[in-house]
């Protein structure tokens, strides 16, 4: 089937719309008997939207559950306590574009002597026009893919993620999960420049949805990589289980810095037609709770179906040169 393209705010939209009517086969939710008490799970981006529905539906499951937010401190938070009806529930402030608040956290989990048993990524963003960070990298780069490579170098290597290849410390036959929540725009995105990796690039409302997708193609080849190293030994009995996913069109606040013309049309589209930020969370659940996820690694998911992601993000020889490329730009800016 050929992609979809989601070059601008209105395909993309017109894409998730036909995403809820996708008749593929799907995987079986987790039931509500499979618990989670005495595992420890992080959620980024938790205080709003699909962050929150995830963290809410994990606490329901009796796991313990950080929320790594830059706002919503400490209302949201209060709040998954009391829809979960679960106390064990703690937030810490993160900045995911700022590689010092990064540094900051990471020291915090990792003093604090925390075990992560899952780590979800959901964190992003979608500005309505180009915007740099502190550090002059583009800001939808920086969070949507950079922060992600820069807090896992910090976790494996501190063992806060237990794994074997880079923190020394493997749990053999409990292996802790890494899901991170990508896009299908990854599919119709332009390749990956690696001639000028990190040079910021100006961009305006119409292309705004374009470098979204580069962003999640970014990502999606990162997870690939991730899962090759962490598993050198293949996907069989994995050390770690790296997964990713698409959650598909989710009504919540992502579309916050949509053009001004679009935003009459899009509030009503997306409470009509996408997903609550409830149900989307069921496929991150499913990553995150089932026995079947817990024995593979390097699965992709759309929705609550298991499919291929694009052949550019799994080729190995771009996600070695992504990772060589990030090590250099991430160097070049004073993170080590």
């Amino acid at each position: 089937m050929a992609e979809r393209t989601h070059g601008n705010p209105v395909t993309a939209v017109l894409s998730g719309v036909l995403d809820q009517r996708n008749k593929d086969p799907k995987v079986t939710p987790v039931g509500p008997e499979t618990r989670l008490e005495g595992r420890t799970c992080l959620v980024t981006g938790a205080n709003s939207g699909l962050g929150k529905g995830i963290a809410i539906r994990l606490a329901k499951r009796g796991a313990r559950v950080i929320m790594a937010c830059r706002s919503g401190i400490p209302e949201a938070g209060q709040e998954v306590r009391a829809a979960s009806g679960n106390d064990a529930v703690e937030m810490i402030r993160v900045d995911l574009s700022d590689f010092d608040s990064i540094q900051t956290f990471c020291d915090e989990l990792r003093d604090r002597k925390v075990t992560l048993d899952a780590a979800i990524f959901n964190a992003g963003v979608v500005p309505a026009t180009s915007r740099t960070n502190k550090h002059g990298l583009d800001l939808m780069f920086a969070v949507n893919f950079l922060a992600k490579f820069v807090v896992l170098d910090r976790l494996l290597r501190d063992g806060v993620i237990p794994n074997a290849v880079f923190g020394h410390n493997p749990r053999p036959g409990n292996p802790p999960r890494i899901i991170f929540v990508s896009s299908e725009t990854h599919r119709s995105s332009i390749p990956i420049d690696f001639e000028r990796f990190g040079v910021p690039i100006q961009y305006g409302v119409a292309d705004g949805v374009k470098y979204y997708g580069l962003s999640k193609l970014h990502l999606t080849t990162y997870f690939h990589e991730l899962s090759r190293r962490l598993n050198p030994g293949g996907g069989t009995n994995p050390d770690v289980c790296v997964h990713a996913l698409c959650p598909g069109a989710v009504n919540s606040n992502m579309a916050r810095e949509a053009p001004a013309w679009l935003k009459p049309i899009l509030k009503p589209v997306m409470t009509v037609f996408f997903q609550s930020p409830e149900k989307a969370s069921i496929p991150v659940d499913y990553l995150v709770a089932s026995d079947e996820m817990g024995r593979k690694t390097g699965v992709y998911m759309h929705m609550m179906r298991i499919k291929e992601s694009s052949d550019a993000s799994k080729d190995p020889g771009k996600g070695a040169l992504l990772w060589t490329k990030t090590e250099e730009l991430l160097r070049a800016h004073g993170v080590t």
